[in-house]
């Protein structure tokens, strides 16, 4: 067994070889996507449902139960939990790695249009469900605060503009609002002023739906022009809503302002959040899996420029949370090792042989052997995370030891007054064999990490 002697006797295709590995080695780690820790897709999947002023014990009881009672039926879950809160529920049901995410997602909505019939009739929507990776944490953390306008504003501008436009964003998966205050029109009607006009909340609640309403009317055709009719029923402000007529009362009307306060104000007051002890709206944005968490994050940020300008100068926009410049740093850290490990390695050789030569020979097969692997990584769908470089670094080991070995064999026959072409034949020849049961041996510790099972 002679591996090497095709390499040996074709020196120009062996140069060729040599620069195809480099150049896709280095196309492969410019594409390699970057992370803190390789990609693992949990098969997961959310299901949230929505019962308005339903406290959490009847979530638990009339949507909750039913949901894991079909869930229950599908195969390959591993866990299922719910949590219930007022007029919401969230069941996160987790199943085995084997299964694939595509075909679960199909038994979930099969299962939820199954319970369909054992839910709550009130239900505004049938529950929704989405395919979630709770290992994807965000990678991003974005603040909008303001000390000078409402709250609703800013929300205005982080879910209309902010969050539409990152979404777009190449590798951005979803953007999550955190302390959102949407625009809504709040009614605080008073028990007294009601029981003094003899009217029932019913009346109220049906009153504010007939008057508020956007219904098409029609066109209006001509000899020579065409018109459409626009009449436009919605009211978009508190001010508009205070002089509604609710009922009729001894021929006097009663108006919504008669009953109680009318404000401009958010739709849910129990959420909020604070970036340095101020008020304001966080955007959450994460990655898609297997992007490049860097690259990502470098894309969003090269928009915040001109998030800056077509936001109102009132409106603070800061950077909260940053993954990537953890993982830049790790990286580096890595990358600075795995340097250190070639370069030292280099040094020893030297040392020992005295041979400047010589020592190039091994000086230059660890760091082509690294380059390679990055196309090989690409190729295989890996990315470069702290695991995938320190497994380079204890690679350098394997590439050191057989070319210090080959090297050897080879010096021993030029020593003995053999010329270089003839000693590089005959000692490859003498130790190939060697080489590959060694490096197998050597690999042969890592066989038992393949047979673990699971996420370790």
């Amino acid at each position: 067994m002679n591996i090497s002697r095709l390499f040996i006797e074709r020196p120009v295709m062996t140069a060729l070889v040599t620069f195809a590995i480099l150049l896709f080695g280095v196309v492969g780690y410019r594409a390699l996507p970057v992370a803190a820790l390789p990609t693992v897709d949990y098969p997961n999947i959310q299901v949230n449902a929505a019962v308005p002023g339903a406290s959490p014990e009847t979530m638990a009881a009339s949507v909750a139960t039913p949901l894991e009672r079909e869930f229950s039926t599908i195969a390959g879950i591993q866990t299922m939990s719910s949590v219930n809160s007022q007029g919401s529920t969230q069941i996160s049901v987790q199943f085995s790695l084997d299964r694939n995410i595509d075909a679960a997602a199909q038994d979930v909505q099969a299962a939820i249009s199954k319970a369909s019939g054992q839910l709550p009739a009130s239900m505004p929507r049938p529950p929704s469900y989405q395919k979630a990776n709770p290992a994807d944490q965000p990678v991003l953390f974005l603040s909008l605060t303001s000390t000078t306008l409402p709250l609703y504003t800013v929300d205005e501008y982080a879910e209309t503009l902010l969050a539409q436009r990152i979404s777009m964003v190449s590798g951005v998966s979803r953007v999550l609002v955190y302390g959102s205050q949407k625009y809504a029109v709040r009614v605080q009607l008073s028990p007294d002023e009601l029981l003094a006009h003899n009217v029932g909340i019913d009346e109220v609640q049906r009153a504010i739906q007939q008057s508020n309403v956007n219904l098409p009317t029609g066109r209006l055709y001509g000899e020579k022009q065409a018109f459409t009719v626009e009449s436009s029923g919605q009211l978009m402000t508190a001010a508009a809503y205070r002089p509604l007529v609710v009922a009729w009362r001894n021929g006097t009307p009663v108006r919504l302002e008669q009953l109680g306060h009318v404000i401009d104000g958010v739709e849910t007051d129990k959420v909020m959040a604070w970036f340095n002890g101020t008020r304001g709206v966080i955007l959450a944005i994460q990655r898609q899996p297997g992007t490049n968490t860097v690259e990502v994050v470098d894309n969003i940020k090269n928009l915040l420029p001109v998030f800056k300008s077509a936001i109102p100068p009132s409106i603070e926009l800061a950077v909260v949370f940053d993954s990537s410049q953890s993982i830049r740093g790790s990286i580096r850290d890595v990358q600075f090792t795995l340097a250190l490990t070639v370069c030292l390695v280099v040094m020893v050789i030297f040392l020992f042989l005295r041979n400047l030569s010589a020592t190039l020979i091994p000086g230059a097969a660890v760091p082509l052997s690294i380059v390679g692997t990055f196309a090989v990584m690409y190729l295989l769908g890996y990315s470069l995370n702290n695991l995938s470089l320190m497994a380079l670094t204890l690679s350098v080991g394997f590439v050191v030891d057989d070319a210090i070995v080959m090297l050897e064999n080879i010096v021993r026959h030029m020593e003995m007054g053999m010329p270089r072409r003839e000693a590089a034949l005959l000692a490859s020849k003498e130790i190939s064999f060697t080489i590959i049961s060694m490096t197998l041996s050597l690999v042969a510790v890592f066989i038992p990490v393949l047979f673990m099972q699971g996420i370790v």
